[in-house]
This record gives C-alpha cells, sequence and structure tokens, in this order.
C-alpha cells in the first residue's frame, strides 16, 4: 500500500475540496457583519468559487494531457494556497472574485486528476481503502473549518484568510515529494461517447444532485448565524456538523451498497436526503438542523461512490466507456453546482428568502429521485 502516494491524495482534496471550497462558507457572516462586502456580495464570491470548480473540472484532462500530472496536482495546491493569501486584505470585488474562481479551478483540478493519478500505482485490492482516504480529505477539511474559522476570526479577518493559507501551504510542502510520477494523460478520451440509458441517468441524477445541496453547502451557516440571529458559533457548529456528516458519508454509502446494490443504496439516498434538505423549511429547532447538516454533509460525498458504482454496473470497470462516463459525471457535478450557486444568490439577492432556496434545493433531489424510478435498469454493456 503506497501510503505516502494516498497521504497525498487525501492532503489535496482537504486543500483543493475541503479548504479551497468549503472554507469560505463559515466566513460569509464575518464578511458581512465587517463591511467587507454586501449579503449578495458575499454569495456571488461563493458562486465564483464553484464556477472556477468547474473551469478546473473542464481544464483537469487537458492539463494533465500536456504536463505530467505531478506538475498539474503540485500546481494546483500552490494556486489554492496563494488564494488565501491574496484575500486577506478586503481589496475590490473584483480582485475577490478572481482569487475565489481560481481556488475553485484548483480544487477542479485536484478533484478530477488527484484520485486516478495515486489509484494507478495502488493494488487492486487495497483501491477501495486508498479511494475512501483520498476522499475523506473534503470531510476533514469541512470540518477543519468549522473548528479552524472561529478560532482564527477571534484574530480578525485578515489573520483567518492568512491562517488558511499557511495551512494550505504546510500541506502543500508536506505533500510535494509522496505525489506519484505518472505519464501524461492520454488525449484519446476526449472523443464524443455514447452512453448506455442507465449511464446518462446516472450522470444526470448526479448533476441534479449537485443542485440540491448547494442550500446547504452555500447559506446554510449564514441562514443560522444571521437568518435566525443565532451566531457565528451556532453557524460554525452546523458546519462542523456538516463536515462530520461528509467524513462518514462515502464508506457508509460504499457499506450500504456492498449489502443492497449501488441504485437502491442510490434511490434510498435520494429519498433520505430529499427530506433533510428540506428540514429547514419545517423546523428551526437546533436538532433538527444539525440532524439536515450531518445527513446533507454525508451525502455530499457520499454520492460519489454511489454514482460510481452504478456507472461500473453497466459499464465495465477500467474501461474507456467508464473512465469517460465518470468524466463526463464529474462535469455534470460541476455544472450543476455551478448553475445553482449564481441561481440561488440571484433569487437570494431579490427575495432575501432562506427558506425559497431550501425549497428549490428539495425540488432539485426530488426530480433526481424521479430519474432514477423512471429508468429501467440496465445490462452490463460491452467495451
Amino acid at each position: 500500500m503506497p501510503w505516502g502516494a494516498t497521504f497525498a491524495g487525501l492532503a489535496g482534496s482537504f486543500v483543493g475540496i475541503g479548504l479551497a471550497r468549503f472554507a469560505y462558507t463559515p466566513l460569509i457572516p464575518a464578511l458581512i457583519a465587517a463591511g467587507w462586502f454586501s449579503p449578495a456580495q458575499a454569495v456571488y464570491l461563493g458562486a465564483a468559487n464553484l464556477g472556477g470548480y468547474l473551469v478546473g473540472a473542464f481544464a483537469a484532462r487537458p492539463v494533465a494531457t500536456r504536463v505530467a500530472p505531478r506538475l498539474a496536482l503540485r500546481a494546483a495546491m500552490v494556486l489554492a494556497a496563494v488564494a488565501f493569501f491574496a484575500c486577506a486584505q478586503p481589496l475590490s470585488f473584483a480582485w475577490f472574485f478572481v482569487w475565489r474562481a481560481l481556488a475553485g479551478a484548483a480544487g477542479g483540478i485536484l478533484m478530477v486528476v488527484a484520485a486516478p493519478t495515486v489509484l494507478a500505482i495502488v493494488p487492486p485490492g487495497r483501491r477501495g481503502l486508498a479511494g475512501g482516504a483520498i476522499f475523506t480529505g473534503v470531510g476533514l477539511g469541512i470540518a477543519a473549518t468549522g473548528l479552524l474559522v472561529p478560532l482564527l476570526l477571534r484574530s480578525g479577518l485578515t489573520a483567518t484568510w492568512l491562517g488558511l493559507g499557511t495551512v494550505s501551504a504546510a500541506l502543500t510542502v508536506a505533500a510535494w515529494l509522496f505525489w506519484p510520477a505518472a505519464p501524461h494523460l492520454s488525449a484519446t478520451s476526449h472523443r464524443r461517447t455514447r452512453f448506455p440509458a442507465p449511464v446518462r441517468a446516472a450522470v444526470a441524477i448526479y448533476g441534479l444532485d449537485a443542485v440540491g445541496v448547494v442550500p446547504h453547502m452555500i447559506f446554510l451557516v449564514d441562514f443560522v448565524a444571521r437568518g435566525l440571529g443565532r451566531g457565528m458559533a451556532a453557524g460554525a457548529a452546523c458546519w462542523i456538523a456538516f463536515g462530520l456528516g461528509a467524513m462518514l458519508g462515502p464508506s457508509l454509502a460504499g457499506a450500504v451498497a456492498d449489502r443492497i446494490g449501488f441504485r437502491l443504496a442510490l434511490r434510498l439516498m435520494l429519498l433520505v436526503e430529499a427530506v433533510m434538505v428540506a428540514v429547514p423549511l419545517a423546523s428551526a429547532a437546533p436538532a433538527a438542523l444539525l440532524a439536515s447538516a450531518v445527513i446533507v454533509g454525508a451525502f455530499t460525498p457520499g454520492i460519489v461512490p454511489l454514482t460510481l458504482g452504478r456507472i461500473y454496473t453497466v459499464l465495465p470497470p477500467g474501461s474507456e466507456r467508464a473512465r469517460a462516463a465518470w468524466g463526463s459525471a464529474t462535469i455534470a457535478w460541476a455544472v450543476g453546482q455551478a448553475a445553482a450557486a449564481q441561481a440561488f444568490s440571484f433569487v437570494f439577492a431579490r427575495s432575501g428568502s432562506y427558506l425559497l432556496l431550501f425549497g428549490i434545493g428539495t425540488g432539485a433531489v426530488l426530480v433526481a429521485l424521479a430519474v432514477d424510478l423512471l429508468q429501467r435498469n440496465g445490462a452490463p454493456a460491452s467495451t
């Protein structure tokens, strides 16, 4: 088991996704309270990060066909760290927008390139363990932001940005030598591929689910802290709960799928997720919101192994078509999140209603569930 490479993958997801994408969420109330940005500007900056992630996800494979994946991964981690330092002063909205987008792009590259690069040198019998460790970095990063941000904010926003940048830089250095050497990726998978209907459905479900979790990912902390008037500590508690759920979600989802099958596990997940995304519409009780945060947090990365497993029940694992299908699913997730973040930011700026956002998110998950229920099961396809 190449533990060093696995650590590098975990550090990459911790920095590129857990910090570069998710550390901003618990910062939103503080940025608004300190007068750095208006409420509308603050949520648009969150949307900029998701838009950058979309660009990074699209660009990841072309980049890795031109430069060594190890170089691309190192550069992405450096970019994520630099973006934190660049935001340490309340400069213009345009400056922040660019750097938040660049941080998102770094996360997109790390998400697409890191796991395949690491898993390529892991023995087949240990890839589940290694993959779980890599994506656990996302949940660890989210939980860390919930713990670190309130502590760092005691010293001010500038210190918070610098602290997050320092953590990112330290992990970048720690992982530097452990990224495995790998050849440039093949460019042949850029050709258009026609997928079986069940795979197209899985990709669509993945993208719709990305829309459904945006209210929790971007607005939940601000909803609790400012919308309900409970303060930053209560908002941070929900974010920590979200992160704890995210740490457990992938392994639990995989274990359930091993017992009942990937499609049924995915269907049950969507049903429970729809209910939990809708919790803020029915109750503002602290316990209810914490439960919602934990479960939606678990399902946010938990859908990853379920979707990949669903694809592999139709297309042979490791085949070119399966890899292309997973690439399409990753893009669908990025598109869903970026589009939803922009749309929800617009809706919030016009309405000021958090509950409307949670209602739309619930609807997106229900549509994903309907797509699954209407899709007939597909037989495994050949390459």
